[in-house]
Protein backbone atom coordinates (compact mmCIF):
# COMPACT_ATOMS: atom_id res chain seq x y z
CA UNK A 1 0.00 0.00 0.00
CA UNK A 2 3.14 2.42 1.01
CA UNK A 3 4.54 1.75 -2.16
CA UNK A 4 1.34 2.39 -4.41
CA UNK A 5 1.14 6.10 -2.71
CA UNK A 6 4.56 6.71 -3.08
CA UNK A 7 4.17 5.43 -6.56
CA UNK A 8 0.97 7.42 -7.30
CA UNK A 9 2.67 10.70 -5.28
CA UNK A 10 5.90 10.18 -7.53
CA UNK A 11 3.89 10.25 -10.69
CA UNK A 12 1.43 13.07 -9.56
CA UNK A 13 4.73 15.14 -8.75
CA UNK A 14 6.38 14.55 -12.38
CA UNK A 15 3.05 15.31 -14.37
CA UNK A 16 2.82 18.54 -12.60
CA UNK A 17 6.69 19.30 -12.56
CA UNK A 18 6.14 18.88 -16.27
CA UNK A 19 3.87 21.04 -17.33
CA UNK A 20 4.61 23.84 -14.93
CA UNK A 21 6.13 26.82 -17.22
CA UNK A 22 9.86 27.54 -15.54
CA UNK A 23 10.19 31.68 -16.41
CA UNK A 24 14.34 32.76 -17.47
CA UNK A 25 15.25 36.28 -16.46
CA UNK A 26 16.79 38.06 -19.41
CA UNK A 27 19.94 39.10 -18.56
CA UNK A 28 19.52 43.02 -19.00
CA UNK A 29 23.08 43.73 -19.49
CA UNK A 30 24.38 41.62 -22.28
CA UNK A 31 21.01 41.61 -23.88
CA UNK A 32 20.49 44.70 -26.99
CA UNK A 33 17.42 46.45 -28.63
CA UNK A 34 18.86 48.39 -31.33
CA UNK A 35 16.13 50.48 -33.38
CA UNK A 36 16.25 52.06 -37.09
CA UNK A 37 14.20 55.28 -38.35
CA UNK A 38 13.52 56.10 -41.72
CA UNK A 39 13.14 59.36 -43.29
CA UNK A 40 13.20 60.40 -47.21
CA UNK A 41 16.63 61.84 -46.87
CA UNK A 42 17.99 58.45 -44.76
CA UNK A 43 18.03 57.08 -41.71
CA UNK A 44 19.01 57.26 -37.94
CA UNK A 45 19.46 54.47 -35.78
CA UNK A 46 20.47 53.71 -32.22
CA UNK A 47 19.99 51.48 -28.66
CA UNK A 48 17.11 51.69 -26.00
CA UNK A 49 18.32 49.38 -23.02
CA UNK A 50 16.03 46.74 -21.25
CA UNK A 51 14.60 47.53 -17.27
CA UNK A 52 13.70 43.68 -17.07
CA UNK A 53 12.68 40.93 -19.04
CA UNK A 54 11.42 37.15 -18.87
CA UNK A 55 10.87 34.44 -20.99
CA UNK A 56 8.67 31.51 -19.92
CA UNK A 57 9.15 28.17 -21.15
CA UNK A 58 7.27 24.70 -20.79
CA UNK A 59 9.74 22.41 -20.51
CA UNK A 60 11.84 24.04 -23.98
CA UNK A 61 9.03 25.26 -25.57
CA UNK A 62 9.01 29.02 -25.61
CA UNK A 63 5.04 29.93 -23.89
CA UNK A 64 5.23 33.28 -23.10
CA UNK A 65 7.13 36.88 -21.75
CA UNK A 66 7.15 39.89 -20.93
CA UNK A 67 9.57 43.34 -20.99
CA UNK A 68 10.02 46.44 -19.89
CA UNK A 69 11.94 48.79 -21.84
CA UNK A 70 13.92 51.70 -20.37
CA UNK A 71 12.49 54.81 -22.64
CA UNK A 72 14.95 57.24 -20.70
CA UNK A 73 18.11 55.67 -22.55
CA UNK A 74 17.10 55.74 -25.78
CA UNK A 75 19.93 57.44 -27.80
CA UNK A 76 20.96 57.63 -31.39
CA UNK A 77 24.42 55.74 -32.53
CA UNK A 78 24.84 57.43 -35.82
CA UNK A 79 25.56 60.81 -34.83
CA UNK A 80 28.24 62.49 -31.75
CA UNK A 81 28.12 65.69 -30.05
CA UNK A 82 25.22 68.17 -30.77
CA UNK A 83 23.88 66.78 -33.37
CA UNK A 84 23.45 63.08 -31.25
CA UNK A 85 22.16 65.49 -28.27
CA UNK A 86 19.71 67.63 -30.57
CA UNK A 87 17.78 64.08 -31.78
CA UNK A 88 18.13 62.30 -28.43
CA UNK A 89 16.32 64.97 -26.78
CA UNK A 90 13.77 65.12 -30.20
CA UNK A 91 12.98 61.55 -29.73
CA UNK A 92 12.23 61.99 -25.62
CA UNK A 93 10.29 65.09 -26.32
CA UNK A 94 6.16 64.72 -26.68
CA UNK A 95 6.63 64.50 -30.49
CA UNK A 96 7.75 61.76 -30.28
CA UNK A 97 8.27 59.29 -27.40
CA UNK A 98 7.54 61.66 -24.18
CA UNK A 99 9.62 60.07 -21.81
CA UNK A 100 8.79 62.22 -19.19
CA UNK A 101 5.98 61.17 -18.64
CA UNK A 102 6.23 57.58 -19.98
CA UNK A 103 9.09 56.36 -19.05
CA UNK A 104 9.11 53.03 -20.14
CA UNK A 105 7.07 50.82 -22.84
CA UNK A 106 6.20 47.20 -22.46
CA UNK A 107 6.37 44.15 -24.27
CA UNK A 108 4.19 40.75 -23.34
CA UNK A 109 3.83 37.40 -25.06
CA UNK A 110 1.17 35.76 -25.19
CA UNK A 111 1.38 33.20 -27.35
CA UNK A 112 4.16 31.46 -29.15
CA UNK A 113 3.41 28.92 -31.84
CA UNK A 114 6.41 26.70 -32.93
CA UNK A 115 7.13 27.22 -36.38
CA UNK A 116 10.12 25.52 -36.54
CA UNK A 117 12.71 23.45 -34.73
CA UNK A 118 14.09 27.19 -32.68
CA UNK A 119 11.41 29.40 -33.93
CA UNK A 120 8.13 30.70 -33.36
CA UNK A 121 5.44 33.03 -34.16
CA UNK A 122 4.67 35.24 -31.15
CA UNK A 123 1.44 37.07 -30.50
CA UNK A 124 1.38 39.57 -27.93
CA UNK A 125 0.78 42.95 -26.68
CA UNK A 126 3.30 45.60 -27.32
CA UNK A 127 2.40 49.69 -24.80
CA UNK A 128 4.01 52.29 -25.89
CA UNK A 129 3.29 56.32 -24.88
CA UNK A 130 0.36 54.79 -22.68
CA UNK A 131 -1.47 52.75 -26.09
CA UNK A 132 -1.56 49.52 -26.51
CA UNK A 133 -1.65 47.94 -29.78
CA UNK A 134 -1.53 43.57 -30.32
CA UNK A 135 1.54 42.86 -32.01
CA UNK A 136 3.07 39.84 -34.16
CA UNK A 137 6.54 38.64 -34.91
CA UNK A 138 9.24 35.50 -35.18
CA UNK A 139 11.29 34.97 -32.53
CA UNK A 140 14.08 32.99 -32.57
CA UNK A 141 15.44 30.47 -30.10
CA UNK A 142 18.98 28.84 -29.55
CA UNK A 143 19.99 28.21 -26.18
CA UNK A 144 20.20 30.70 -23.64
CA UNK A 145 20.11 33.45 -26.73
CA UNK A 146 16.74 34.50 -28.64
CA UNK A 147 16.21 37.01 -31.46
CA UNK A 148 13.73 38.96 -33.22
CA UNK A 149 13.05 41.95 -35.65
CA UNK A 150 10.10 44.02 -34.86
CA UNK A 151 8.83 46.54 -37.59
CA UNK A 152 6.46 49.26 -35.72
CA UNK A 153 3.92 51.32 -37.28
CA UNK A 154 4.80 54.61 -34.82
CA UNK A 155 1.41 56.52 -35.82
CA UNK A 156 -0.54 53.79 -33.85
CA UNK A 157 0.76 54.93 -30.38
CA UNK A 158 0.32 58.85 -31.02
CA UNK A 159 4.13 59.80 -32.53
CA UNK A 160 2.67 61.69 -35.48
CA UNK A 161 5.34 64.31 -35.87
CA UNK A 162 6.74 64.27 -39.85
CA UNK A 163 4.06 61.52 -41.08
CA UNK A 164 3.30 61.83 -44.00
CA UNK A 165 0.12 60.11 -43.29
CA UNK A 166 -1.24 63.22 -41.29
CA UNK A 167 0.61 66.27 -42.29
CA UNK A 168 0.65 67.11 -46.27
CA UNK A 169 3.66 69.16 -47.95
CA UNK A 170 6.38 67.86 -45.74
CA UNK A 171 8.72 67.18 -48.58
CA UNK A 172 11.93 65.84 -47.55
CA UNK A 173 11.13 66.36 -43.85
CA UNK A 174 9.03 63.31 -44.25
CA UNK A 175 9.50 60.86 -41.30
CA UNK A 176 8.24 57.38 -42.32
CA UNK A 177 5.72 55.90 -40.33
CA UNK A 178 7.28 52.55 -39.86
CA UNK A 179 10.54 51.54 -37.49
CA UNK A 180 12.67 48.34 -36.80
CA UNK A 181 13.82 47.15 -33.68
CA UNK A 182 16.45 44.01 -34.04
CA UNK A 183 16.48 42.38 -30.41
CA UNK A 184 18.96 40.07 -28.75
CA UNK A 185 18.43 38.49 -25.72
CA UNK A 186 20.61 36.51 -23.74
CA UNK A 187 18.76 34.64 -20.48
Amino acid sequence: MKKRIFTTLFAFTLVVGATLAQEKTVKTDVSTVTWKGYKVTGSHEGTVNLKNGTLKFDGDKLVGGSFTVDMTSLTATDLEGEYQQKLNGHLKSDDFFGVSNHPTATLTIDNAEATGKNSYSVKGDITIKGTTEPINFDLSVYGSKATATLKLDRTKFGLKYGSGSFFDNLGDKTIYDEFDLVVDLQF
